[in-house]
């Protein structure tokens, strides 16, 4: 565990544990449309150094498109504030889908559903205990 100031940006956040943006698991809440009717909400897991690929979440989940899912919903789902989500979903509504890029790292950090708490995990124990789809999902930032 590792107590620091308030933060829910990866960057920033990354910044105060003192490790690299690659190993910040940044966990986003996505909302994939199948069809018009039918919603599949996704938690995207990508490196810090990385977003996620919307075009590539919609594909996977069976959808025509795919985009962010609404501040409340997300929150809700995931049962913490944005920017403190966590990379494991306890919710049956929310599929865990994790970029084989975060992965090959020894060492995963990420907030621990509080802004203020982060926690540094093994990859493999992560693994181990979230169970996640892993697929390429994510691609570089611009700008």
């Amino acid at each position: 565990m590792i107590a620091h100031a308030p933060e829910g940006r990866t960057e920033a956040a990354s910044a105060l544990r003192g490790h690299a943006l690659a190993q910040g698991a940044k966990s986003l809440v996505v909302e994939a449309r199948p069809t018009k009717r039918t919603c599949r909400y996704v938690l995207a897991v990508v490196p810090g150094d990385r977003r996620v690929d919307l075009g590539r979440i919609a594909e996977l989940a069976g959808g025509r498109k795919a985009g962010f899912a609404a501040r409340s919903t997300a929150e809700r789902l995931a049962g913490s504030v944005s920017g403190s989500i966590i990379p494991f979903s306890f919710h049956p509504e929310l599929e865990l889908i994790v970029d084989e890029d975060l992965l090959r790292h020894d060492m995963l950090y990420f907030n621990a559903a509080r802004l203020d708490l982060s926690m540094a995990l093994p990859t493999d124990d992560y693994v181990r205990m979230a169970r996640p789809r892993t697929a390429r999902i994510s691609e570089a930032l611009t700008g």
